[in-house]
C-alpha cells in the first residue's frame, strides 16, 4: 500500500472489540464509532526493522498504516480523531469509502488530505498515483514530512528547537494565523456595513492592530 516496501506489510486486522475494552470508551464513544467505521486493520509497520535503510528517530521509533473502512463519505471526523489520540503509535491512517480512499494523520491535530479514486477492489493507489512520498533517512524525519504532506504544511518556519518540536510550534502558529485571518475578514464585513462614522472609525483601528499582528 501506498508505495511502501514488500516487507513493511502486515496486514493484521484490529478488532473494534478490542480498542472499546482496552481504552474503555463511553457508550456513546464507542456507538459514534461504530457508525461511522465498519473495520480496522494494521497494513503496514515502518521501522527500521522492516526498512533498514531507515534509522530510529530521537521520538519516532516505528509507524504504523491503519486502513480504517468508513461506512460512509461524509464521516465524522471525531470517530477518527478519537481514535488516533488513544492509540500511542505513530500512525498513518488509510480512510476508504468504496473506491476511494484518504490519508489522515494525527500530530497535535487531524490532518487530511483530499478524496482519491484508487483501483477497485484493492488497497492500492492507481499506478500513475503519487499520494505520498516516503522522505527521510530517520524515522524522525520520516514522521514530519508525512504529516506536512498530509497536512500541506510548508517548512519555512523558523526555530532552534527539534525537528518534531519545530513542526509544532509551526502548526500552532498556522493556526494563529488562519484565526487572525477570520478575525480580520469579520472586522471587515463589519466595517464595510457599519453607517455610524465613529463605529467606523472604532473597527478600522481594531483592523489596523490586527493586520500589524499578522505580519
Amino acid at each position: 500500500m501506498l508505495g511502501l516496501p514488500q516487507s513493511t506489510e502486515v496486514k493484521r486486522p484490529l478488532p473494534k472489540a478490542q480498542l472499546y475494552k482496552r481504552f474503555d470508551w463511553s457508550p456513546s464513544q464507542r456507538e459514534r464509532f461504530d457508525a461511522e467505521v465498519s473495520r480496522l486493520d494494521f497494513v503496514n509497520w515502518i521501522s527500521p526493522r522492516t526498512v533498514p535503510a531507515i534509522a530510529v528517530g530521537n521520538e519516532v521509533k516505528e509507524i504504523f498504516v491503519v486502513e480504517v473502512s468508513l461506512k460512509s463519505r461524509d464521516f465524522d471526523t471525531k470517530a477518527i480523531t478519537l481514535l488516533a489520540k488513544n492509540i500511542p503509535q505513530r500512525i498513518v491512517f488509510v480512510l476508504r469509502y468504496e473506491d476511494e480512499i484518504k490519508l489522515a494523520v494525527y500530530h497535535t491535530k487531524l490532518f487530511m488530505t483530499d478524496w482519491q479514486l484508487i483501483t477497485p477492489h484493492s488497497s492500492l493507489l492507481t499506478p500513475n498515483s503519487s499520494f505520498l512520498t516516503i522522505q527521510g533517512l530517520n524515522l524522525d524525519t520520516l514522521w514530519e514530512n508525512i504529516v506536512r504532506q498530509i497536512g500541506n504544511i510548508n517548512s519555512s518556519f523558523p526555530t532552534s528547537n527539534s525537528s518534531l518540536s519545530a513542526l509544532s510550534e509551526q502548526i500552532k502558529a498556522d493556526e494563529e494565523r488562519a484565526k487572525l485571518d477570520r478575525q480580520i475578514a469579520t472586522l471587515e464585513r463589519q466595517m464595510n456595513a457599519t453607517k455610524q462614522p465613529r463605529r467606523k472609525r472604532e473597527l478600522f483601528v481594531e483592523l489596523q492592530k490586527l493586520k500589524r499582528d499578522v505580519r
